[in-house]
């Protein structure tokens, strides 16, 4: 099968970050398609059911693989190319990391992103008027118990799931990052966790991230800034 790979995906979607930072970490060059899901693409429905970002093909004609939504796409990457490890070496890091994926993905994305990211981005993407201040002042409630939280891992830890950079690094780097090109994430209350993000900032898989750029969303000034 060829190696050619093409990432569909919409960036400023968490999980297409997840996506974006895994192959970076682990080298492997992709082509990008930039896929506006909310207008439902008729190409995006044929390879994913869903309409949702991210999708994976690896290589071209009757060969080609189409792989749908962040989690079947980073197990396959993890499968396909183990190295480095994204996951940990360690049967107990491991589960750690799968836990935090799971922590990041559905409660994070549902308490702080569901409000935040909602009312900031998607309906500005739908045309659905102004964001919403008590949904706004719920969702930045919820990012710093999540955040109490984080810099509670991380006074006990080099990374998320333990010693080594993992997928839960990654998948709480994609849902913070997005919200800080917003500007909603207090890293001044958070010196563990913002220590830690600027580790992740500075990684070469998470350059492309920092040049993000969509029309009429503008980043925050200090989302690129690698020491800000």
């Amino acid at each position: 099968m060829s190696a050619e790979r093409t990432l569909h995906h919409f960036p400023l979607d968490p999980a297409s970050r997840q996506v974006r930072l895994a192959l970076g970490e682990k080298r492997l060059p992709f082509a990008e398609e930039p896929a506006k899901y909310w207008e439902r693409p008729s190409e995006l429905i044929a390879m994913n059911a869903s309409g949702l970002t991210p999708v994976l093909t690896i290589g071209t004609g009757r060969d080609r693989l189409v792989l749908c939504e962040s989690r079947a796409i980073l197990d396959h990457l993890e499968e396909a190319h183990p190295e480095p490890p994204l996951l940990g070496r360690e049967p107990a890091e491991r589960a750690e990391a799968r836990r935090l994926l799971q922590w990041f993905d559905r409660k994070f994305d549902y308490e702080v992103g569901g409000f935040l990211l909602h009312e900031k981005m998607e309906k500005r993407l739908l045309g659905l008027g102004s964001p919403d201040l008590a949904a706004l002042r719920q969702g930045r409630d919820a990012l710093r118990q999540h955040l109490v939280y984080v810099e509670g891992l991380l006074a006990t830890r080099d990374w998320l799931a333990g010693k080594r950079l993992s997928l839960a690094d990654f998948a709480a780097a994609a849902h913070l990052s997005v919200i800080d090109y917003f500007g909603d994430v207090p890293w001044r209350d958070f010196p563990a966790t913002k220590t830690w993000y600027m580790k992740l900032k500075s990684r070469p898989a998470f350059r492309p991230l920092l040049t993000d750029r969509w029309p009429g969303l503008a980043p925050a000034p200090h989302y690129d800034d690698l020491d800000f």
